[in-house]
């Protein structure tokens, strides 16, 4: 196992790499996954000391933790674990949304049974409920804490205020929201809130959904749940992808690929940034590890955010039905 950076989550006594692993991919999002395959990169990443693992019950519908709850049997005590609940199905519309106190109860009950674990290290809501008060949402989940059932407590695609009214209730330890060089302004006014309470802020996306990587090259490469986000549509793709080849001329520069220059962008944003990459893929793995090897001067820095200024993304984060459903 190799020596990696690491950085403390939030207030809490625990101590992660500064790359962590996102899981959603291995459960079909963007392709076919296969489960063994799936597994065997959750233990490589274990191995390589990438122990920050992020999943939740939608990825899925309880595909994803079946998958991580297997990859990491017998080498619980390596891994800190975070999952997301308030997502509901609706077939043919788009998720719902589930905040209410026994309902949170439930999703962690059914989220420990397929993780196979005791505790959740980490415990999201993954979209506020705009319905349910956020004080109830989140004294139902301090209560897990009191149970044992969970150790820290978690926001995604939260808004400043009500980070603020959430951490009233109950301490929370790491607000997720996607960030990276093409989607930041929703990102950069929320880690002024998070840095303003000691909250670990989890960069979701940071490789802006695979467009950073610089492997998208044109409309043919864009498949699976891809194919549905603004930024991949025609009267987008191409000035995004100007965008993005300035970042690749800067990481051929650097001798580094445009994947490990993005995410060593992010990690020089602060030490309370941890982005969460997710791969299908070992090679993509050891790859972005390597940005945490990348050095960046403050110069550098400057450029890259020159290069794509906040807001020059062209598209929304997600398609308008999903856009309501963030920064609430």
């Amino acid at each position: 196992m190799q020596s990696v950076q690491r950085r403390s989550l939030g207030k809490s006594n625990l101590q992660v790499p500064a790359i962590g692993l996102g899981c959603m991919s291995l459960s079909g999002v963007y392709g076919a996954a296969e489960d063994a395959a799936s597994e065997d990169l959750i233990r490589h990443a274990i191995d390589q000391g990438i122990n920050h693992l992020d999943s939740a019950d939608m990825y899925g519908w309880g595909h994803n933790e079946d998958v991580v709850g297997r990859a990491i049997k017998g080498r619980r005590d390596r891994v800190v674990l975070a999952t997301k609940f308030g997502q509901t199905r609706r077939d043919g519309q788009p998720n719902g949304v589930n905040g209410r106190p026994e309902y949170v109860a439930q999703a962690c009950d059914a989220s420990l049974m397929r993780l196979g674990v005791d505790v959740i290290d980490l415990y999201y809501q993954h979209r506020v409920d705009p319905d349910v008060p956020i004080e109830e949402t989140v004294g139902g989940m301090s209560r897990l804490v009191e149970k044992g059932k969970v150790r820290y407590l978690g926001l995604s695609e939260a808004a400043p205020d009500t980070i603020i009214r959430a951490h009233k209730v109950h301490a929370i330890t790491a607000v997720q929201t996607e960030y990276s060089l093409l989607y930041r302004v929703e990102a950069e006014a929320t880690r002024k809130t998070t840095r303003d309470l000691g909250i670990s802020f989890v960069a979701y996306a940071p490789l802006g959904r695979g467009f950073l990587t610089g492997v998208l090259q044109d409309l043919s490469d864009i498949d699976g749940r891809r194919a549905s986000h603004p930024r991949f549509q025609a009267e987008n793709f191409e000035r995004n992808r100007k965008l993005v080849a300035r970042i690749e001329a800067m990481a051929k520069a650097k001798d580094c690929t445009p994947s490990q220059l993005t995410l060593a962008w992010l990690l020089a944003q602060g030490s309370d940034v941890l982005p969460i990459p997710g791969t299908r893929y070992k090679h993509r793995l050891d790859e972005n590890v390597g940005a945490m090897r990348v050095t960046l001067t403050p110069q550098d820095v400057e450029e890259m955010s020159a290069a794509i200024p906040a807001g020059a993304a062209a598209g929304t984060r997600y398609p308008e039905g999903g856009m309501k459903a963030v920064y609430v």
